[in-house]
Parts: C-alpha cells; sequence; structure tokens
C-alpha cells in the first residue's frame, strides 16, 4: 500500500502542472465514450472543437479571453476610481487652500499693500502705454497734413486756372453774341430791302410784259388794217355804219386782247402771291414746332432748376418733388412692421460716383433704374404701390424690381468684364448696400458695360477686332452707345441727378435758359414778321383774284358785244378815210407804244440791278451771320468743356478740402484726448505717490493686480472670520495628501498595467494565430502520412473564422477529387481514419503518458494489426512517455519487447456487475 502524502486539491493541482499531465485532454486520455462520441460525430464544427482541446489552444483562448474581460472590468473599475480621484484631489485642495490660509494676517496685510502700490503704479504704466500710439498717430498726422495742403492749393491753383478760362471763353462767346445780334436788325432790314425791290421788279416785269404785248398787238391791227385798206380800196366799196362796225369790232378786239393779257398777268400774280403765302406758311408752321420744342425746353429747364434748387437742402428731390414724401412714407410702413424687408430706392440716390466726369454716361446707362425701387418679395411690392397711389395721385410712378435680398454680392469674376484702362459701370460706383449692387446687376449687366471717356478710343476698342472679352456694349463720358456693330449719339448734355456741384448746375441751367429765352424772343419776332408777310401777301392776293373777276366779266361781254358785230351783214362798200385814221391813229400808239416799254426795260434793268445788289448785301450779311454762329457753336463746345473742367477741378478741390478739413478735425480731436489722458495721467502720478513714493517697475496688469487684491481682501476676510483649530487643519491635510498620493500612484500602476497588458495581450494574440497555423500544418502533414501507411489517402480543411474541420477520406489509392467524407466509411475505416487522427496530433501535444480505451471495436483484423503497429512505432520512438491501450482483443499476436507490457484482466462473471478477484500478470 502506497503512503498518502496529501489530500489538498491544490498540490494536486501543482503536481499536474509540474508534469504537464492532461487528465481533460482527450488525445492524452481518450476514454471510450469520448471515443465513441467523436466516431459519431457528424459536425465539422465537432472536430475543430476536438482539436482546439487536444492542441490545448481552446485553454489558451479561454485564458485570453478571461483576461480580456477582466482587463475591461479593470478599465472600468479605474474609471470610476477615476471620479474617486478627482473628489480626493477636490478635498486635498480645499484642505491645501485652508493648511496654507493659515499663515499670518500679517503677512497677507503686507502683500496687499505692496499689490496695492504695484497696482498704482501699474495704472500710470498702462495710461503711458495708451498714449504712446496716440502721440505717434499725432505726430504722424501733422506731417501728413502738409500733403493735404499741397493737395488743396495745386486743384485751387488748377480750379482758379480753370474759371479764368472758362471766364474767357465766355467773354469770348458774349462778344460773338453781341456781334451777332448787333448783325441781326441790318440782315432783317437787308432782307426787307431786298424782298421790296423783288416786288418792284416783279411789276416793273409786268409792265415791261404789257408793253411789249400791247406792241404786239398794235403791230397786228396795223397789218391788219393795211391789208383792209388795200382790200376796200381796190373793192372802191365805202358805207358809214360798215366802217363804224368794223371801228368797233377792231375796238371791241383790241379790248378783248388787252383783257386777255391783263387777266394772264393777273394769273401769274395771283400764283406769284400763293405761293409766297404758302411758303410764308411753311416757315411759320416750321418755326412754330420749333418754338413749341423751345418751350418744353424752357419748361423742363424751369423743371429742373426748382429741382436742384430744393435739392440743395435734400437731394431726393432731385428725382422728383414727391420722392421724399414717399420715403418717408415707406421709413413710417417700415417702423410698423408692414414690410418685411424694407424697400430699397430711388437706386440713383443709393449710389455714388468715384469719377465725376462719368456721371453723363452712367445716367444714360441706367435710365429709368435710377428713379427705380426694389423689394425682396410680392407682398412688399402691394404695400409699396399702395404707398405709390397715396402719395403719387398723377403723372408717372417709379418702376419697382421684386428680387430676393441677398446679404452679399454676387460674383461677377467669371461673366463680368476686366479690362487694364477702363473701367466698367460696377468698378466706377460706389454701392454700400449689396441689394442696390444685386438689383443693378441683374437688370443692366453693369458688370459687363465699359466707361470710355473718348467717344473715338470707344469705337476703337469696342469695334476692333478684339472687343474685350464679357463687353456688351460701352459708353463715353458724352453719352454715346458703342455696340461691336453699331453706335448711338446720346440726346441728353448733361447729369441731372448724378451732377455734383449744385450750384454750378442751377447757374448753368439758368445761362442756358437766358440763352433760351433770348431764342424765344428771336423767335416770336421773326413770327411777327412772317404774320406781316401773309396778310399783305393775302390783301394782294384779294385785290388780285378781283381785278381778275373783273376783267373775265368784262372780256366775257366784249365777247358777246363782238359776235353780235361779226353776225351783222356787211355793207358793199366801205370808207377808207377813218381806215387811214385809224391806221394813223395805231401809229402813233405804236411809236408811243414803242417809247413807254423802252422806258420800262430800262426801269427793269435798274431794278433788276438794285435787287441784285441787294441780293447780294443781304446773303453776304446772311454769310457773315451763319459763320459767326459756326463760330459760336465751337465756342460753346470749348465752354462746356471749360464748365466740366472747373466743375472737375472743384468737385476734387471740395474732396480735398473735406479731406483736409477731417484731417484736421482728427489732429484736434487727437490732441484733445491727449491733453485730456495727460491730464489724468498726472492725476494718477499724484496718487501713486501718495501710495508709494518711489516708482515701481511693474510687469503685471493693472486687471490681474486687481483680480488678484480681491481675491487677497476675501482670503484675508475668510479667514479672520473662519479661524479654525490649527492642529485639526494640518492632520486633516497631511491625511488628504497621503490619500490623495495614494490613490493616484494605485491610478498610476493600474493604467501603466493596463497600457503593458494591452501590448502583451496584441503580441500573444499573434502567437497564438501563429501557433494555431503551425499546429493545423503540422496535424495536416501527420495525417496524410498515417493514413499512407494504410494506403488512404485524405484532406483536413481548417476554417479557423467559422471555426470548422472538414476531414474527408479515400480508401486505397484513387484521385482527389473522389475523397468522401468520413460519414461515409465503414465502421472499422472510420476507426482506422480516427486513430490516425488522434496519432497526427500525438506529434505535437505534451504529456507524460497517453491512454486508449477501446480504439480498435470497430476494425477488422488488417486494420487492428496495422493500426497497432503505428501506435507500437510511435511508442517506441517515444521512449520518455508512457502508453496505455486498452482493448477486449487478444493482444498476444504483439512481438516480445522490453519496452511492451501486456496486463490481462480476469473475464467477469455473467450476471455480475464488477470484476472478481486481482487481475492476472501475463509477461511476454
Amino acid at each position: 500500500m502506497g503512503q498518502i502524502v496529501s489530500t489538498k486539491k491544490e498540490e494536486l493541482l501543482c503536481i499536474l502542472d509540474n508534469f504537464n499531465i492532461q487528465v481533460n485532454n482527450p488525445v492524452s486520455i481518450l476514454t471510450q465514450e469520448m471515443s465513441k462520441y467523436f466516431l459519431h460525430s457528424k459536425g465539422e464544427g465537432d472536430k475543430y472543437r476536438f482539436f482546439m482541446k487536444a492542441t490545448l489552444l481552446e485553454q489558451m483562448r479561454e485564458d485570453y479571453v478571461y483576461i480580456k474581460e477582466t482587463k475591461n472590468i479593470t478599465e472600468e473599475k479605474v474609471g470610476q476610481h477615476s471620479e474617486c480621484l478627482k473628489d480626493l484631489k477636490r478635498k486635498y485642495l480645499e484642505k491645501e487652500d485652508r493648511y496654507k490660509s493659515l499663515g499670518s494676517v500679517d503677512e497677507m496685510h503686507t502683500k496687499l499693500v505692496e499689490l496695492q502700490k504695484q497696482m498704482a503704479w501699474a495704472l500710470v504704466l498702462e495710461m503711458e502705454r495708451e498714449m504712446e500710439p496716440l502721440q505717434e498717430k499725432l505726430n504722424t498726422d501733422k506731417n501728413s497734413t502738409k500733403k493735404y495742403d499741397d493737395k488743396v492749393e495745386e486743384w485751387m491753383n488748377k480750379t482758379e486756372e480753370a474759371e479764368k478760362k472758362y471766364k474767357a471763353i465766355q467773354e469770348q462767346l458774349e462778344q460773338i453774341t453781341q456781334q451777332a445780334q448787333e448783325l441781326q436788325p441790318t440782315c432783317a432790314t437787308l432782307k426787307e430791302e431786298a424782298q421790296r425791290r423783288n416786288t418792284l421788279l416783279k411789276s416793273s416785269e409786268i409792265t415791261v410784259h404789257r408793253c411789249r404785248t400791247n406792241l404786239k398787238d398794235l403791230d397786228r391791227d396795223r397789218t391788219q388794217l393795211s391789208t383792209r385798206i388795200s382790200d376796200l380800196s381796190i373793192s372802191q366799196t365805202t358805207g358809214a355804219e360798215s366802217q363804224a362796225r368794223t371801228e368797233r369790232v377792231q375796238e371791241i378786239e383790241s379790248e378783248i386782247e388787252n383783257l386777255n393779257h391783263h387777266i394772264s398777268t393777273l394769273n401769274q400774280q395771283i400764283d406769284q402771291y400763293q405761293h409766297a403765302c404758302n411758303r410764308t406758311r411753311e416757315e411759320k408752321a416750321r418755326m412754330r414746332k420749333e418754338l413749341d420744342i423751345l418751350h418744353k425746353s424752357i419748361a423742363a429747364n424751369q423743371r429742373n432748376i426748382q429741382t436742384l434748387e430744393s435739392s440743395r437742402s435734400n437731394r431726393l428731390r432731385r428725382f422728383g418733388e414727391h420722392m421724399p414724401a414717399l420715403r418717408n412714407a415707406i421709413e413710417e410702413a417700415h417702423r410698423r412692421g408692414q414690410f418685411r424687408h424694407m424697400p430699397r430706392g430711388p437706386l440713383g440716390f443709393l449710389i455714388s460716383l468715384k469719377d465725376p466726369e462719368q456721371a453723363l454716361a452712367i445716367e444714360l446707362c441706367l435710365k429709368a433704374l435710377m428713379s427705380a425701387f426694389t423689394c425682396d418679395n410680392y407682398d412688399d411690392e402691394k404695400v409699396l404701390q399702395g404707398l405709390m397711389n397715396r402719395v403719387f395721385p398723377t403723372g408717372r410712378r417709379p418702376t419697382i424690381i421684386t428680387s430676393s435680398f441677398l446679404p452679399r454680392v454676387h460674383d461677377t469674376r467669371r461673366r463680368g468684364v476686366n479690362h487694364p484702362d477702363y473701367p466698367s459701370v460696377l468698378q466706377a460706383l460706389e454701392i454700400e448696400d449689396p441689394v442696390v449692387a444685386n438689383c443693378l446687376i441683374d437688370q443692366r449687366s453693369i458688370e459687363s458695360i465699359l466707361l470710355i471717356k473718348n467717344r473715338t478710343e470707344a469705337r476703337r476698342v469696342m469695334q476692333g477686332r478684339n472687343p474685350p472679352q464679357n463687353c456688351i456694349q460701352a459708353f463715353s463720358k458724352d453719352g454715346d452707345q458703342v455696340f461691336t456693330n453699331r453706335t448711338y449719339s446720346a440726346d441728353q448734355t448733361r447729369a441731372n441727378f448724378l451732377s455734383g456741384d449744385v450750384e454750378e448746375e442751377i447757374r448753368h441751367l439758368q445761362r442756358e435758359l437766358e440763352n433760351q429765352r433770348g431764342q424765344e424772343s428771336r423767335f416770336n419776332q421773326q413770327l411777327r414778321k412772317l404774320d406781316d408777310d401773309i396778310k399783305e401777301n393775302e390783301v394782294l392776293l384779294r385785290r388780285a383774284q378781283g381785278e381778275q373777276r373783273h376783267a373775265k366779266d368784262k372780256a366775257t361781254k366784249l365777247q358777246l358785244e363782238l359776235t353780235d358785230l361779226k353776225n351783222v351783214e356787211e355793207p358793199q362798200s366801205e370808207d377808207l378815210m377813218p381806215l387811214e385814221e385809224d391806221h394813223q391813229d395805231i401809229v402813233s400808239k405804236i411809236a408811243s407804244k414803242r417809247t413807254e416799254y423802252e422806258e420800262a426795260k430800262l426801269q427793269m434793268a435798274d431794278l433788276k440791278a438794285s435787287y441784285d445788289k441787294a441780293e447780294r448785301e443781304y446773303n453776304q450779311h446772311k454769310d457773315r451771320i451763319n459763320t459767326i454762329a459756326e463760330e459760336a457753336e465751337t465756342i460753346k463746345e470749348e465752354l462746356s468743356k471749360a464748365d466740366q473742367e472747373v466743375t472737375k477741378c472743384r468737385h476734387h478741390k471740395k474732396h480735398y478740402d473735406d479731406k483736409r478739413a477731417v484731417h484736421l478735425q482728427n489732429i484736434q480731436t487727437l490732441v484733445n484726448n491727449l491733453n485730456s489722458k495727460e491730464k489724468e495721467l498726472q492725476d494718477a502720478i499724484t496718487k501713486a505717490s501718495e501710495i508709494s513714493a518711489e516708482r515701481l517697475e511693474v510687469r503685471r496688469t493693472a486687471r490681474s493686480l486687481e483680480s488678484e487684491i480681491n481675491r487677497l481682501r476675501v482670503k484675508i476676510s475668510t479667514q479672520q472670520e473662519q479661524q479654525g483649530d490649527r492642529e485639526e487643519v494640518v492632520r486633516q491635510y497631511l491625511e488628504a495628501q497621503v490619500n490623495y498620493k495614494n490613490m493616484a500612484q494605485q491610478m498610476k500602476n493600474l493604467n501603466s498595467f493596463i497600457k503593458s497588458l494591452d501590448n502583451v495581450m496584441n503580441r500573444r494574440l499573434q502567437a497564438y494565430a501563429e501557433l494555431r497555423r503551425f499546429l493545423s500544418a503540422r496535424c495536416k502533414y501527420y495525417f496524410d502520412s498515417m493514413l499512407a501507411q494504410r494506403g488512404y489517402t485524405g484532406s483536413m480543411i481548417f476554417d479557423h473564422k467559422n471555426e470548422t474541420l472538414s476531414i474527408s477520406v479515400q480508401p486505397g489509392p484513387g484521385n482527389k477529387a473522389d475523397l468522401s467524407d468520413m460519414r461515409s466509411l465503414s465502421g472499422g475505416e472510420r476507426s482506422f481514419s480516427t486513430v490516425c487522427f488522434v496519432l497526427s496530433l500525438w506529434a505535437f501535444t505534451e504529456a507524460p503518458f497517453r491512454c486508449l480505451d477501446e480504439f480498435d471495436v470497430y476494425m477488422d483484423m488488417v486494420n487492428r494489426r496495422i493500426s497497432m503497429d503505428m501506435m507500437l512505432k510511435v511508442s517506441a520512438s517515444q521512449l520518455y512517455r508512457q502508453f496505455i491501450f486498452l482493448t477486449p482483443q487478444n493482444m498476444g499476436s504483439l512481438p516480445v519487447s522490453k519496452i511492451i507490457r501486456i496486463l490481462r484482466l480476469r473475464d467477469p462473471e455473467r450476471g455480475q456487475n464488477t470484476a472478481l478477484g486481482p487481475a492476472n500478470h501475463e509477461n511476454q
């Protein structure tokens, strides 16, 4: 009997661990139940778990999982202890403060006094530092004053020169205008004289024509009488009655002929008078139209002057007399909450120019947008329309543009024009409100319109081969609108809304109004003259028409009388004496008429020469007036340019005057501030000297010193009010310090341990994965070797991710594609395969002994022999281990060897549960 050494489980476990005895490992001790379960198991997961358990990998994994869970629990506890550590630290700091507060109150008072001294001189130092940038800025501003003075003086000189030039040109224009006005009455007198002489010439021409006609008629009568006398002298016929009738016929025919000539002359005079009346009426209608245009221009200039005079106090009146009332109504409605967003407008009131010379171009570019308003939504638009209906009862109302308000100006870098020499309209404007800028960009595309002062340069840039990119049009300073393929001139000559100098605009309009009134007076004088001409021509026309009617009536009566006389039968003979007398009378008449005709011709020639001379003098005078008018137009253009130059110089001078005034005001403000600061500094130095006679060098700020002084005062007060037991305070402080340091050290050690554990676990998990891979490969290799001894082929597939092990075996030679699962094998083949699998696991599992129970129960003789030989061969190669095989079969066929020992048990009695008697030991 053996001797009991110990009955403690801990000592047994130590012994098992020391000798690496694995009781629960099926590879070390494969019991009958475990073998049966493994043989009949069909799941790949069960085989994998068997492999893991046999190789002790499962125990290793469970240990790792346990370590991880323990680490997580430790981390949670560390987190909980961190909160406790914060509480301990807070208590420790409280105890520390209380411990430190046990210092002498006198020391704190001393420190308080010292801090107060530092505080006083810190305030002085800060005030001195505040004065330094002010003094530097004052010196800089004083040095830059000369620059502003030079600029103001420069533009003052330029303004004086421009005004002198303007006055000189104006005086020259007045002299030329005076000359034209002086020549105008002379021209009118010459015109009247030429018209009078023309009338006399026409009358003389009529007289000459009548004399010529009378001469022709008399000559024809003389010829007829001569012929008649000849005929009568041949026929020797006479008769007083026939002669009287003949004389009457001749007299009537002569009168009819004279009347016809007179009627023809009257027809010519009527045509001339009618043509003169029509021409005068056309001239009057033309001048009436020009006068109406001039009246409209005068009324417009009067309204503009009134608007400008009222805009001296309120610039809004430039946009209409009702515009201030509309703006006040909009502001009142906005205060009442009727608008979601306050409308902006008029848009021209909310913009300003960088260059005053571009005022006309920008006005012509924006047009109606100058007086327009913009709203954020349609509800605000309806409210604004109601206000306009109330403020503008009649007349034209401003345009309303509805578009969502945005807080930023549109990004126009891609679509805008960017010229190196000429700005766009957007670049030439100063617009503070992004809503106004966005509205003008959306409605007029001002980012794509260039401003080029010279019209020739504008045409060259826009209508050249390569016009600027993204540029749709350009405007000159005179308002000319230039496209890439056409150009339009401007009707407007001056800006109405954006002009800078109101007084100069008013003076310009007054001068223009005076000129227009002078033109109106001249137009009225000319109209009165035309009315007189029309009346005179109409009187002459009516007189000529009356004479024509009278002559036609007389000619009709004579023609009837002539017809009656011609119808009377003539006598056979006539007396020649009357005919001869008539002939002599006609001859004398011809002589007198010829003398009259010659005199009329001479008079007509004199009148013609006089008319030509008067007409020539009138044309020369008229040409001189036209030349003076052309010179006046040229001088007017120069005067306009000089006026613009004066406006520009005054604008720049005013600009620099304002800047200099603001600059001087800033300097005065700085001086006042410095004087005030200097006085405050002296007061502060006096107070600081009272607190501390010697000046201290302080590096801290007054604010930090004040904070520390307040905290020290509170501390002193608290210390004085709550002075406790010193020993108790010291004991609590030391105890809190020990507890806090111990806890902090423990937390530090735990955090260090957790960090080290994480590093170790990461390395061990990597090693675990490598070990599992190597063990799987060795198991496959040994399994194939064991099967090959029987002539079998097989494969093992490990899936560590899904934790499965697939084993396939092909009894006998064959293709690997024909491998079958172990479930399709016979009992003996399955037992053999299991033995091969166990033996392959033996190759890399460490244990002092191996034990198999009924391993060959389902094998045939061949498989049992081969399996036994394989196990004996493995046993012989591992003499330092003990192998125990339990089998119901007869082992007498085994070879005799020193390393093999067979123990045979007594056969059990049937019907009894246990074997009786000791076992028989037989050595072979």
